[in-house]
């Protein structure tokens, strides 16, 4: 047991009581069959075959009830569905206008997107919700939801487990997918349950329960890729916020996604925000086998904090005070992997560890409960130092209306804190960065390497400490000495929640279903169309414009913050291409692509003497033209893809000519889908290649390799000269047909247009 979390690694018979009992050994005593087969009574399987069109044993073929995007990636999905024939949303399509907070000179002006989303929505029949008024996963709770219904989103924390819906985030192109009535390709996914008991201690919020499972959980990737199901007699005792708020984070365990059995609690949610009918009962059938079961004692859960620079990095707070130095030192030591001079010894005085800066924010952080708990905690306490700061993000408008109604927001403004309107700029790392050498306390999702607005290739270094509202709260209070929510007393009461939804009636444009295709799109003059993207070739040249140990988050294949100025542009994106994890990357990616272009028109030599020689030599040994033979570049690394469901992550590689990725795990599906998208193959190796940047790699047939559906092929090792020094395996995962026809293709867009073409 970690933290109150036990870890049973095993399929699980699971009675009706809740009582579960090894899978084999539920065979061998009670004389059952096929344990395995009772996967499908879990409320998840449920669901999921609710929504499969295929209806085939081993994968499904899912179509969605709802979109989702957010406005940094829904122009290029609107342009990317656009070029592939769109005609009107399908299915109802919500476009949120809350992760960017940027209008530099040279990028995108966020207006300039908004307009455009909002004349998108006019012409193809979406839902536009205006800038500030809520937050991307908080708007989809309030208003979109429904027990047994599926929702897909441009956002890794697309999650509404909490509220009966099985929300998935996923990259651009599944949603464009969607939008074409093309469905969610999908390997039947394990389901493990997650089995809560007894209640939450006094201080206790959801991020503790959040950090706690992401702390004994993700390295071990026991739950990756996994559905989590959430049952057991503590459910119960949970607030519909505490759900909410632990559910959003099962993405930093890199789960597929989750779902919770639903109550009288979630029925008076949906009550009270006027979608009663939106209600039903969800609970697994019994028996229903899982392919796992952590189990949960929410009495032993403790306040935490989750170190830079993942939600992993976490420690019980009163562990950290004691360790504070050993534990800083590491954090530093990872740091400076890209921040030369990071340090954070700025925060030790007196020998005590202090944090003065939190913000609550965002579809975790900015709950009217959490909002409470901080009101009620600043209360007992005479309000902040002039050293200090907080700033609250309430999800919603309708949040901060009931706060400013029950009298709660006066309380905390008067305590010094700062109210602002709904935002996720805090997590996306576009708002609030900290400053040089500093820490934030955050109740938001996610602390990554350089997400938070930390610039290295500027010299700025910043790290965000993950933390309960309740314990920012409490740390603040106590003059900045990090402190447990449950350490002091306060009034844990909560006005109730009344919800109103007039607002978003006056505000938001409901046009789902009122397509006007007279309506012209308003294109700013930095949203530009996606470059053309050659078809994958006869054979491929492999330059290694990159070798990278540990893990390759998509905050660092595509930067948040600055980059975030450029999402509607795909060629001055690409620019930052992996800018804070290798500098130098764009520089050699794009002259290799240059290359590539000139070698086709026969050029090359002008490009890249040595380079050019190499191709002519394997044009004769391989009996081919150049129009056969591909140049790009690839990268190596150990595990790629954890973090933001950004397509960005793998177009940008791709446009600048990357035609592959080798590594030894790819963390999450939605990252290989994104590759996949964009005509990208997503390789694996069981061991690190031994190669250095400026490697030539050929993979001799590789066309005919997809188009048969090889499952391996060898990368040949060659020198200038085009004669073979080493030969690899790698392993290319099964892939289906639809999956097959986009990597022929070289991405989705080509891919529909062949479909159009009579």
């Amino acid at each position: 047991m970690k933290n109150g979390i036990t870890v049973l690694p095993y399929a699980v018979y699971m009675t009706e009581q809740g009582e579960g009992l090894p899978a084999r050994e539920a065979e061998e005593r009670l004389g059952l069959r096929n344990v395995a087969g009772l996967r499908e009574n879990t409320m998840a399987y449920r669901i999921l075959r609710a929504h499969d069109r295929s209806r085939r044993k081993g994968a499904m073929e899912l179509s969605m009830d709802a979109l989702v995007s957010p406005d940094n990636v829904y122009v290029s999905i609107i342009q990317t569905a656009r070029a592939s024939g769109l005609r009107e949303f399908v299915l109802p399509f919500v476009l949120t206008n809350c992760h960017n907070s940027l209008c530099s000179v040279g990028g995108t002006i966020n207006e300039d997107d908004h307009q455009f989303g909002l004349s998108c929505a006019k012409r193809y029949g979406g839902i536009m919700v205006p800038a500030y008024q809520a937050v991307i996963h908080q708007f989809m709770r309030e208003c979109m939801t429904s027990c047994g219904s599926m929702v897909m989103g441009a956002d890794s924390h697309t999650r509404y487990g909490a509220l009966g819906t099985i929300g998935i985030g996923e990259g651009g192109g599944e949603l464009v997918k969607q939008l074409l009535g093309q469905p969610y390709e999908l390997s039947d996914p394990q389901v493990v349950a997650v089995l809560l008991k007894g209640r939450l201690r006094h201080g206790i919020g959801p991020h503790d329960v959040a950090l706690s499972l992401t702390s004994a959980l993700f390295a071990s990737g026991i739950v990756r890729n996994k559905l989590l199901e959430f049952r057991g007699g503590g459910v119960s005792g949970l607030s519909m916020d505490m759900r909410i708020g632990i559910d959003a984070m099962t993405t930093e365990l890199a789960a597929l996604s989750s779902l919770w059995i639903t109550d009288d609690r979630t029925k008076e949610f949906y009550c009270r925000h006027g979608r009663g009918d939106a209600f039903r009962e969800i609970r697994p059938e019994a028996p229903a086998c899982y392919d796992g079961v952590i189990e949960v004692d929410l009495d032993k859960i403790q306040p935490m904090i989750a170190l830079p620079f993942h939600p992993s990095n976490a420690y019980p707070i009163r562990e950290f005070q004691e360790n504070a130095r050993e534990i800083i030192s590491g954090v530093e030591a990872e740091g400076r992997r890209t921040m030369e001079n990071f340090s954070l010894q700025k925060h030790f005085t007196d020998g005590r560890f202090r944090v003065q800066h939190g913000t609550v924010a965002g579809c975790t952080g900015g709950l009217y409960e959490n909002i409470c708990a901080v009101r009620n905690i600043l209360k007992e306490f005479p309000g902040l130092a002039s050293d200090q700061s907080l700033h609250i993000f309430p999800a919603s408008q309708p949040i901060y209306h009931q706060l400013a109604e029950t009298g709660a927001a006066a309380d905390l403004s008067a305590a010094g804190a700062v109210l602002l309107s709904a935002s996720c700029g805090p997590c996306f790392g576009v708002q609030d960065i900290p400053a040089n050498n500093r820490l934030s306390m955050r109740h938001i999702t996610r602390n990554f390497l350089n997400r938070e607005g930390a610039r290295p290739s500027g010299g700025q270094g910043a790290g965000v400490a993950l933390m309960d509202a309740r314990s920012i709260a409490a740390t603040l209070c106590a003059g900045g000495v990090l402190t447990g929510a449950d350490t002091i007393e306060y009034d844990e009461s909560v006005p109730p929640d009344r919800f109103d939804g007039d607002m978003y009636r006056r505000q938001i444009y409901w046009g789902y279903g009122q397509a006007d295709h007279v309506t012209p799109v308003e294109l700013g003059p930095n949203i530009t169309d996606w470059p053309e993207l050659d078809k994958l070739p006869a054979h491929l040249l492999l330059q290694v414009s990159g070798v990278y140990g540990g893990s390759v988050t998509t905050d660092e294949l595509v930067p948040s913050g600055e980059a975030s100025a450029y999402r509607s542009n795909p060629e001055k994106l690409a620019a930052f291409t992996l800018q804070n994890r290798d500098p130098e990357y764009f520089r050699r990616a794009s002259a290799l692509r240059d290359f590539s272009r000139k070698y086709r028109l026969g050029e090359g030599r002008e490009a890249d003497e040595s380079l050019d020689r190499c191709c002519r030599a394997l044009e004769a040994i391989l009996g081919c033209t150049r129009h056969e033979l591909g140049v790009g570049s690839v990268i190596l690394c150990s595990q790629i893809g954890d973090g933001s469901a950004r397509e960005q992550a793998a177009s940008s590689q791709r446009i600048l000519g990357g035609w592959a990725n080798i590594a030894t795990e790819y963390v999450t599906k939605r990252y290989r889908s994104n590759l996949i998208n964009w005509g990208m193959l997503p390789l694996l190796t069981e061991q690190p290649l031994p190669l250095k940047e400026g490697d030539l790699l050929l993979l001799q047939d590789v066309r005919a390799g997809v188009e048969t559906g090889a499952r391996q092929f060898t990368a040949i090792h060659v020198n200038g000269a085009g004669e073979k020094i080493a030969a690899y395996p790698l392993i290319c995962p099964a892939l289906s047909e639809e999956e097959r026809e986009l990597l022929l293709s070289g991405c989705l867009i080509n891919r529909f247009r062949q479909q159009r073409i009579p």
